[in-house]
Parts: structure tokens; sequence; C-alpha cells
């Protein structure tokens, strides 16, 4: 049986002040698959996972840019630990990208 790989984009990782993670990875991969889907003009992901230091309990921040026609889409999250952070940012791209499709739809 033959899978479709025709929306399968293509994602890559690049980390800061932290180590490479094949968990944090398979689970942003699999946030990003789903937007994939739901939105089949998505063309490219980069996701930017960075450890900084602060006196509170934040400081895990993941920034993704997003290729698709028109602008890139690009959203960042500060939160407690990287899965928040990947989920509040993937959340804040599914918002720009029913505006990009809503709008790609009146044209």
């Amino acid at each position: 049986m033959l899978k479709n790989k025709l929306n399968t984009m293509k994602t890559i990782f690049e980390y800061a002040n932290v180590s490479q993670s094949d968990r944090l990875e398979s689970y942003a991969q699999e946030k990003l698959d789903h937007l994939a889907t739901k939105y089949s003009f998505i063309i490219r992901g980069d996701v930017f996972l960075k450890k900084e230091n602060r006196s509170d309990d934040t400081g895990h921040v993941c920034g993704i840019r997003l290729s698709a026609p028109g602008p890139r889409l690009y959203a960042s999250s500060d939160e407690k630990n990287f899965e928040e952070s990947i989920a509040e940012t993937v959340r804040d791209l599914e918002d720009q990208l029913q505006k990009r499709k809503d709008k790609m739809k009146t044209y």
C-alpha cells in the first residue's frame, strides 16, 4: 500500500543553548504535520529552540517560521518547558494560517 507523500513538508530544526532532542523534534514534527494536513499550501517549517537563562521559570523559547505562498509566517513563545512553548507557537501559527487561507479564498 502506497502512502500519499505529496503534502509532506520539509522541517529544519535549529538549537541554541540546548542539546538536540529527538523527542522534541518528534513532538514538533507531529504538531507541524497536523498543520500541513489542514493547510496543504505549507512548503517548509523552520523550528528554532533556544534556552535562555531567566530568574523566573520561563526561558524555553520556540520560534517557528513557515514558508507558504505570500509572506513567511512566524510565531514564537516563551514558556516553562519546550512542549508548552511548541504547542503555543503552533496555536499562534494556526490562527495566522486560517487568516491566510481565508484571504486566499477571496481571490
